[in-house]
């Protein structure tokens, strides 16, 4: 999948703006949780994911 379709589809599920830049998607708002649940019902497995959220 191209990245920026996930970035797309992301921003669209969970209703936030974001980008796809230096190669890491950048979403609007804590959806840490939601996330990694989002992209693991895309077929990432869990445990390739590196979700940071920044407080």
């Amino acid at each position: 999948m191209n990245p920026k379709d996930i970035t797309k589809n992301l921003k669209q599920k969970l209703a936030c703006g974001g980008t796809y830049k230096d190669g890491m998607i950048e979403l609007q708002g804590n959806h840490c949780t939601k996330v990694r649940e989002l992209l693991v019902e895309m077929g990432f497995a869990n445990e390739q994911l590196v979700v940071k959220g920044v407080i």
